[in-house]
């Protein structure tokens, strides 16, 4: 399913009919519908915004397009809260996490979520070398391919604001880690090994699991990586639901992250 989408927005100038407004709650959701809303009472100032929208994934007033309002009281104006792009400024939002982790899916609904762009580093690093990550191991070795990671992450992470998916191995660098906490904020998408496995077993293009144990060496790989991981700015549970709930989640997250630190210079 899609990301919800606005069918109309209503005003009433009126306080609105609790009792009516319960019964239209009930009509909507069993039709599928979420229904929220927005009148003005001018005597108390108070809003309330109606969005009716099709049902399958909550509204966020986190998203970079919404402005959530405060109560205004005696007279006052609403006061919006920063919008998300000021926040984020010029930073990159980085995924990190394993392969299978669902950094490229997750990320591309992320970056049409927020109206920027998305950019997987393993797609630029092929683009610069001219051939596959997989042919890349194998002509050259590992740590030919991650000397080159490092430099295309530095590259791309000059270009923010946008949300940039990273290999696996990418922030075992402590330099990489060093430039995107400097450049960007850093989102681990964590998911247990079983979840892993049975995503990676459609995939055969993993250069580190053709071993004869792709499942121990998975396991081997989580246990080296996940306590770097961990010092990513967020965590995210990587699982089995719907990604726009994962997206839904991170933008909260980031959200309240980014407004600790005050909108970017």
């Amino acid at each position: 399913m899609g990301q919800c989408k606005h069918a109309g927005v209503a005003e009433a100038a009126q306080e609105p009919n609790h009792q009516q407004e319960s019964e239209q709650c009930r009509h909507f959701a069993r039709y599928g519908l979420c229904r929220m809303g927005w009148s003005r009472n001018r005597r108390r100032g108070r809003f309330w915004v109606t969005v009716y929208a099709i049902a399958g994934f909550r509204y966020k007033y986190s998203m970079s397009e919404l402005v959530a309002h405060n109560g205004a009281e005696n007279g006052a104006s609403p006061q919006p809260k920063a919008a998300f792009s000021d926040l984020l400024g010029r930073r990159s939002i980085v995924l990190v996490g394993m392969m299978g982790a669902g950094k490229s899916s997750i990320g591309r609904r992320l970056a049409s979520r927020l109206g920027i762009p998305f950019i997987d580093a393993d797609t630029e690093i092929e683009k610069a070398a001219g051939m596959s990550i997989a042919d890349i191991f194998q002509a050259h070795g590992e740590p030919y391919f991650r000397a080159g990671e490092t430099r295309v992450i530095a590259r791309l992470l000059e270009n923010g604001p946008q949300v940039l998916a990273t290999g696996g191995g990418a922030f075992m660098n402590a330099d990489t880690r060093a430039l995107v906490r400097l450049k960007g904020i850093s989102v681990w998408l964590r998911a247990t090994l079983d979840v892993l496995t049975k995503r990676i077993k459609r995939r055969t293009d993993r250069p580190l699991l053709k071993t004869t144990d792709p499942v121990e060496t998975l396991s081997r790989l989580i246990d080296e990586r996940y306590p770097v991981y961990a010092e990513a700015d967020l965590t995210i549970e990587s699982r089995d639901v719907p990604h726009d709930v994962i997206v839904d989640e991170i933008i909260e997250g980031l959200r309240a992250r980014l407004a600790a630190r005050g909108p970017a210079s």
